[in-house]
């Protein structure tokens, strides 16, 4: 019992690589340091955007802002929706920002070449028992998908020269490898997700609240003794709706992102699931009577 349990002990265990760990936090902390950097920045120009580009002169009666927009400018119309107006032009900004961000780091992430092609490349390696040239196509593909087969095919290699475990022991082996590489890739390609699905839930809101304020502004011009404002009464429902507009917008955009993203990033882990399936189906394929004579092995030395 001591020498199985000696056995079992000394059994490498599958970690994955301290380069994929390191390259791992260190693509987690420029995310972070790019989001830090984009909300603050989506403010300020938004801002800038509404007071000197909206807000310009030149879209008003008179060349003064206070006026009534120029008939046909929307850039007027847009500026009288009010304060909420700079905080929804902010986050659309953001949307955009982010998912075109998104969209460079998955198809990164896909690497040079077709993904149903470099799966298709890796099954046909294995079924040859080919691990050296499936290791090649790793090289020249490269992305998230490529840095996780080419973890599971290092494990594939060093189970092939171990004494010491059993068949199911160097499978599970392989499939831990796996599991963590796709562990510290996966929450790379949904990093910053967070916030296009935070927007698309929020968008609406803030519009929301800009809608209320408008409201309130017709209202009080219908309030007034004596005859209704009727300029103030359209000035406020005009802004009304103009935030209702904007919030939608951003939240439609955020939408269509979000789920855009994460069919993206579920067709990866598909195809991740399909090659790391291959690898293991292969060893234990090609590795059947090597594995039995190193658990009689095992066993024998036990027994002794």
């Amino acid at each position: 019992m001591e020498k199985k349990n000696a056995v079992v002990t000394n059994a490498p265990k599958p970690a994955t690589s301290k380069p994929a760990a390191a390259t791992a936090n260190k693509e987690g902390a420029a995310g972070s340091i790019f989001a830090s950097i984009v909300i603050p920045v989506a403010i300020v120009v938004s801002i800038l955007i509404y007071m000197f580009i909206l807000g310009n002169p030149a879209n008003f009666e008179g060349g003064n802002p206070e006026n009534h927009p120029l008939p046909g400018n929307y850039l007027g119309v847009v500026y009288k929706g009010g304060v909420i107006v700079p905080m929804l032009i902010s986050l659309n900004l953001m949307v955009l920002v982010f998912a075109i961000e998104r969209f460079l780091t998955i198809n990164k992430a896909r690497g040079s070449k077709g993904i149903e092609q470099f799966v298709r490349t890796i099954r046909q390696r294995l079924n040859v028992n080919d691990v050296n040239g499936a290791l090649a196509a790793c090289d020249a593909q490269k992305g998230s998908v490529a840095n996780v087969v080419r973890s599971g095919l290092g494990k594939y290699k060093e189970m092939e020269t171990d004494r010491t475990l059993a068949k199911d022991q160097k499978i599970l082996a392989i499939q831990k490898e796996i599991e963590e590489s796709t562990a510290l890739e996966l929450p790379m390609l949904e990093k910053n997700l967070v916030i296009i699905s935070t927007i698309a839930s929020i968008s609406t809101l803030v519009g929301l609240i800009g809608t209320v304020l408008g409201m309130i502004k017709a209202f009080s011009a219908l309030a007034t003794a004596g005859s209704p404002d009727a300029v103030a009464l359209a000035n406020g429902i005009s802004e009304a709706l103009i935030n209702t507009a904007l919030g939608i917008i951003g939240s439609t955009i955020a939408i269509i992102a979000y789920n855009f993203f994460t069919s993206k990033i579920d067709a990866l882990t598909y195809s991740i699931d399909e090659a790391g399936f291959s690898i293991i189906q292969t060893f234990a394929a090609q590795h059947d009577n090597a594995g039995h004579t190193s658990a009689t092995a095992t066993h024998s030395s036990v027994n002794v």
